[in-house]
C-alpha cells in the first residue's frame, strides 16, 4: 500500500483522532467518540483506504 496523505493530511487526522478519543474519557461525548480511532490509524499510517478507493492523494510525492 503507498502513502496517499500528506503531512498535513496526518497531522490533522491524528488531532482529531485524539481530541475525539480524549472527549469519551472526559464524558464530554459518548462511545461514539470512539469512532476518532480510525483518523488516528489512519494518520498513523499514512494510508486513507477512502482515498485509495477514490484515486485522491494528498501526498506530494510524485507517483
Amino acid at each position: 500500500m503507498t502513502v496517499n496523505e500528506g503531512v498535513p493530511d496526518r497531522a490533522l487526522r491524528i488531532i482529531v483522532g485524539m481530541v475525539l478519543i480524549a472527549l469519551v474519557y472526559t464524558d464530554k461525548i459518548g462511545m461514539w467518540g470512539w469512532i476518532g480511532v480510525v483518523p488516528l490509524v489512519t494518520g498513523a499510517v499514512g494510508v486513507c483506504p477512502l482515498y485509495s478507493i477514490l484515486g485522491v492523494s494528498t501526498c506530494p510525492a510524485k507517483k
